[in-house]
């Protein structure tokens, strides 16, 4: 009996452990109910997505853009990266709330990725292809939702598209400072452009030098013409496990997702 009052705590806290582990691996698509969906977009060029359908009829549409380079590798099976990337991982709790959600990959002359594309107006046609079929699949609002160097896409698409653009964006843990391998950030998406409602979304102690949290306050301030506008704060979660500018740190909500999901879908929901 001893023994096994020893092992109890033991094998709690292995339990945890392994818990914890299985909350950062892919979830396969089958479970999820993904599909990978393909549209034509600029002349010779054609645009992918990750596709997941919630239940019942969608309350709106969310089109989510991972950081980084933005390449998902989409393939038959779905992500073949970026799986990690704090929105790519938080899909599921997306579709829970009761959005349609697409992930857009790169489009087929960009394999090698979105570094210095993102604010231009090739890909803000790229965008506007992947919200018209969209809206296509359900008759709902459609928003675009950012994270890291992904707001840069969503600011654009926001800022370029007039007629069939976005019914609103979330820009989150936003890029503010250029680096070596960006020269662009959302500061040049169009911000002052933008007129529909914005929600920016940052960490307080967001560590990368990319996205200080100072960079937030003066989004908000850009936002010249947004009808609706706010600045949600998050702190606390787990300790960090990558770099600061990755996604298993405060960067990417690393410990509080579904807090930051919650909150986000309510804002939008609301507006």
């Amino acid at each position: 009996m001893a023994a096994s009052k020893t092992s109890a705590p033991r094998r709690l806290a292995a339990l945890g452990l392994a818990l914890a582990l299985a909350a950062f691996l892919p979830v396969p698509a089958a479970a999820l109910d993904e599909e990978v969906r393909t549209v034509p977009t600029r002349p010779g060029v054609t645009e992918s997505f990750l596709l997941l359908r919630p239940a019942g009829p969608p309350v709106a549409s969310v089109i989510l853009f991972a950081g980084g380079d933005g390449n998902l590798a989409l393939g038959p099976s779905g992500l073949g990266q970026l799986q990690g990337n704090f929105l790519v991982r938080t899909r599921g709790r997306w579709v829970r709330e009761g959005f349609l959600v697409a992930i857009l990959d790169v489009p087929s002359d960009r394999r090698r990725g979105l570094w210095n594309f993102r604010t231009g107006r090739e890909h803000a046609a790229d965008v506007r292809a992947a919200i018209a079929a969209v809206r296509e699949l359900a008759p709902a609002p459609v928003w675009l939702i950012g994270t890291s160097m992904g707001t840069l896409s969503a600011a654009n698409g926001a800022s370029r598209i007039g007629d069939g653009g976005p019914d609103g964006i979330v820009l989150t843990s936003s890029v503010t400072v250029t680096s070596k391998m960006s020269s662009e950030t959302v500061m040049h998406g169009g911000l002052e452009d933008i007129r529909v409602p914005v929600l920016v979304v940052h960490h307080k102690d967001d560590a990368c030098s990319s996205s200080p949290y100072p960079g937030a306050e003066a989004i908000m301030k850009a936002l010249k013409r947004a009808p609706a506008k706010e600045l949600l704060t998050f702190e606390g979660g787990s300790p960090p496990i990558s770099g600061p500018c990755e996604a298993k740190a405060a960067h990417g909500y690393l410990g509080i997702e579904p807090k930051v999901v919650s909150a986000i879908a309510a804002w939008i929901r609301a507006h």
